[in-house]
């Protein structure tokens, strides 16, 4: 492995990636709602289907806490609604369209952000020195 390869990467791209995955969390959810509430509900004034919300609010304290565990589920998860997004992108009308392209993009962004900050995570783990043992 080269030099190049295993060098860690600096606390600073660590933090933007957790901010860009919060970032795109937050937009996931606000697209959700205002989705099924006001832009293009599949009732008139709102439906139900707002609570596919609430799923996406249970890993936000994870990322806020900087949990590794959560990332990894997380990029899981947001799966189903990639599913849902491009399901919807080719059955709904013209303004769910749109918004099923948000919700493709946004998960894709998310994804890549996640997969990022667990690498990036992992790898500078591995460069960290061997702590000494208390026995010693």
């Amino acid at each position: 492995m080269s030099a190049a390869t295993s060098a860690p990467f600096s606390t600073r791209q660590v933090a933007l990636s957790r901010t860009f995955s919060v970032a795109c969390l937050l937009g996931l959810i606000g697209l959700s709602l205002l989705w099924e509430l006001w832009l293009s509900p599949l009732r008139p004034g709102g439906s139900w289907l707002a609570l596919k919300a609430l799923p996406l609010c249970l890993p936000l304290a994870g990322l806020l806490k900087n949990r590794m565990y959560t990332y990894r589920w997380l990029s899981l998860l947001l799966w189903l609604y990639f599913t849902e997004g491009v399901v919807r992108a080719w059955s709904d009308a013209a303004p769910g369209r749109l918004l099923a392209g948000a919700e493709i993009a946004l998960c894709l962004a998310l994804f890549v952000a996640c997969t990022a900050h667990i690498r990036m995570r992992l790898r500078n783990g591995k460069n960290r020195p061997a702590t000494p043992s208390l026995s010693s």
